[in-house]
């Protein structure tokens, strides 16, 4: 299709580029449809980069027929000035790099062309996007949304129109809410004011060129060679908008191992299935990380390698073993936090405190504020001081100091061990105003059974043991001998969010100070400007293609991080397996942000299914392992050939090979990758 113009070692030497075989292999395949497979690490947008200026300069293609697409409009920023800085500013402006919403702007405003017509205009304001669920929610549920309740709708609206779901499929989501009425609803609403969502364009887009020939064609024939980072993050209905406007020429670029965007609909299966899906499909793999030492490549390879949803391919460390993994250990999930404030009082280098939710900052937020310790965080997310665990928290603690207050009564009776009925516990409210005393001494006045009444006494007394005790002491009372626990069992929700109060609630003297810090922790989160730091507290989503010298994983227990564990696959749903492999790509991400040191907490008081498992390497290749393997004894490699061992110093060995070289080796990594 085209001549070559130099080989691609001349290119590499005139642009001053460092490839490697593999990246080499990448860079040159430009025709066909290709999926590479780019492992942490990897080198994989300067991979992209030059491919580009390979299809300019060597190959002679148009610039203006090639579309990049990216996950974020910052990526496709990123990825022009990295182009420039590799071949100058000459055909920057004439690439094209897009988000993928920014192709399917691009193809509605060609049916807008080609029909002579407007389209809808796109609500860019989050503010009026919840503002309309929550009147919706209002109708359909019966009842004020918090603000976590519309975050979760608005949550699941963008997962159904981007995994194309049925109505069956989205009735079949969450029973707790009705979740149809209200993404149907939300939709007539939308279509009624001539309006569209950002998700709706995508929808619309591919409506368009299943609809209309003449502008699928056009699409095709402006765009002959289409390259797609981060493709892991892509959704089903990207994947398949992507899958129309190719022409052959697909160069796809991700890697389903660092797939964790289940939430926002990524669709891993498109890159399981890419041979299927393109004629004549390859699939490339760059397996070299360059980031991590080796020690941390070993162990996270290891890890991700028992993922039954992947592609085969081995993780490669190209730096030595120098400092091992380390596994903390901590008496309870609370003495982690005294540990990190240590940590940090004085880092030498970059540290991230990392954790798979928001809410686990929490208790490090309040303890770094009140020991004044600098920190970034990453995508603060306020949502769990409106969610409806933390206001029961709050209703109860407040009805322990007025047990006048109906309003909270009516709200929290049923999620106590009250065991009265509604009309009974409306009947105790009107009793008690009209005596002036306290609701559960009215509900002596009610024609109640005797059970009833020693449940009521006993709350009665948790209260007033309530008000005398420490605020951590008072959430654990609500939880275990309150009844509150229990209600959320019932309900199917999850306590987690318990923990954390206890936690920000150990060090504050009574309960009502509880409520008044978490304002205050709302108020700094809210307000809070990044200052530089080299403390950083982020999610391990939000940290997802950023790297840190040093690493902090914490809050790795079974319940928290991973949620659900699975340990028998073939009684498994394949709904559970699959967010169960996603947990566990999450934490293979978290681990790999680590340049040269990684810290995993464990504790005593709770199993950690990951932990274990990530340390399992360790376990096996113990001193008794390497009982074989002492100074003047013969090895051989799979890469370097026949060797003898120099010295040795715990796992660490230096081999002079027949060939000259002497190299420093691990033979932790050595043994678990099989390279001897």
């Amino acid at each position: 299709m085209y001549n070559l113009l130099m080989s691609i070692n001349r290119f590499v030497e005139k642009f001053g580029l460092q490839l490697n075989d593999q990246q080499k292999k990448a860079v040159q395949s430009v025709d066909g449809n290709t999926l590479l497979l780019a492992v942490p690490g990897s080198g994989k947008t300067t991979v992209l980069v030059s491919r580009l200026g390979y299809m300019i300069y060597n190959c002679g293609i148009e610039p203006e027929s090639i579309l990049t697409m990216t996950y974020t409009v910052s990526a496709t920023h990123d990825m022009r000035s990295r182009f420039t800085a590799f071949f100058g500013d000459e055909y920057a402006d004439r690439l094209e790099f897009r988000t993928i919403n920014g192709v399917c702007q691009r193809i509605i405003g060609m049916y807008e062309h080609y029909n002579d017509t407007r389209a809808f205009d796109v609500i860019t304001n989050e503010g009026e996007i919840s503002r309309i669920i929550s009147r919706i929610y209002q109708v359909v549920e019966d009842t004020f949304p918090t603000e976590s309740d519309i975050k979760a709708v608005r949550s699941y609206i963008t997962y159904c129109k981007n995994m194309m779901l049925t109505e069956a499929e989205i009735k079949d989501i969450d029973d707790t809410v009705d979740l149809y009425a209200i993404y149907k609803q939300y939709n007539d609403t939308l279509r009624a004011s001539g309006l569209m969502d950002y998700d709706d364009q995508m929808v619309y887009a591919h409506r368009i060129l299943k609809r209309y020939p003449d502008i699928l064609n056009a699409v095709k024939q402006k765009y002959r060679y289409i390259c797609v980072d981060e493709a892991q993050d892509t959704s089903k209905i990207q994947h398949e908008i992507i899958k129309l406007i190719s022409s052959g020429n697909l160069f796809m670029v991700g890697d389903e191992d660092q797939s964790i965007y289940g939430f926002r609909a990524a669709y891993p299966e498109a890159l399981l299935s890419f041979e299927s899906d393109y004629n004549d499909a390859k699939v490339l793999l760059m397996e070299e990380n360059f980031r991590s030492d080796a020690n941390i490549v070993a162990h996270a390879d290891r890890f991700i390698q028992k993922n039954k949803l992947r592609h085969q391919k081995t993780m490669k460390p190209t730096r030595r073993a120098v400092t091992p993994v380390k596994q903390l250990n901590s008496t309870s999930r609370l003495s982690q936090y005294s540990y990190l404030l240590k940590v940090a009082q004085n880092p030498e280098k970059e540290t991230a405190i990392l954790y798979r939710d928001n809410e686990s900052m929490l208790p490090l937020v309040d303890l770094f504020e009140q020991n004044g310790i600098e920190y970034r965080t990453r995508a603060a997310d306020l949502t769990f001081f409106s969610h409806k665990v933390t206001a029961d928290i709050r209703d109860i603690i407040s009805f322990a100091y007025d047990q006048t207050d109906a309003d909270i009564f009516m709200r929290i009776y049923y999620k106590i061990s009250s065991y009265l009925t509604k009309d009974n516990a409306k009947r105790a409210c009107e009793i008690a105003a009209q005596k002036r005393i306290d609701i559960l001494s009215a509900a002596e006045y009610l024609p109640i059974h005797q059970g009833t009444r020693k449940s009521v006494k006993a709350l009665s007394t948790h209260f007033q043991n309530m008000r005398a005790e420490k605020a951590g002491s008072a959430v654990y009372r609500i939880k275990n001998y309150m009844g509150y626990g229990d209600y959320l069992d019932r309900m199917n929700i999850r306590d987690n969010k318990l923990s954390i109060l206890e936690a920000i609630g150990q060090r504050l003297s009574s309960p009502r100070e509880l409520i008044t810090r978490l304002e205050e922790l709302e108020d700094i989160l809210s307000e809070r400007k990044n200052i530089d730091s080299k403390i950083i507290l982020s999610t391990i989503h939000s940290a997802k293609g950023l790297e840190y010298d040093t690493v902090y994983l914490i809050d790795v227990c079974d319940g928290i991080f991973p949620e659900n564990v699975i340990s028998n696959y073939r009684n498994a749903d394949e709904t559970d397996i699959k967010a169960y492999e996603e947990e566990r790509r999450l934490f293979y991400v978290g681990v790999t942000r680590a340049k040269n040191r990684l810290h995993i907490f464990s504790y005593s008081t709770a199993p950690s299914t990951f932990t274990e498992e990530f340390f399992e390497t360790s376990k096996q290749l113990g001193t008794d392992k390497y009982t074989d393997f002492t100074v003047a004894s013969v090895i051989s490699h799979r890469a370097f050939g026949r060797g003898r061992i120099l010295s040795r110093d715990g796992e660490l060995i230096s081999v002079r090979f027949d060939n000259g070289s002497i190299k420093k080796l691990s033979l932790g990594i050595l043994i678990s990758q099989k390279l001897i």
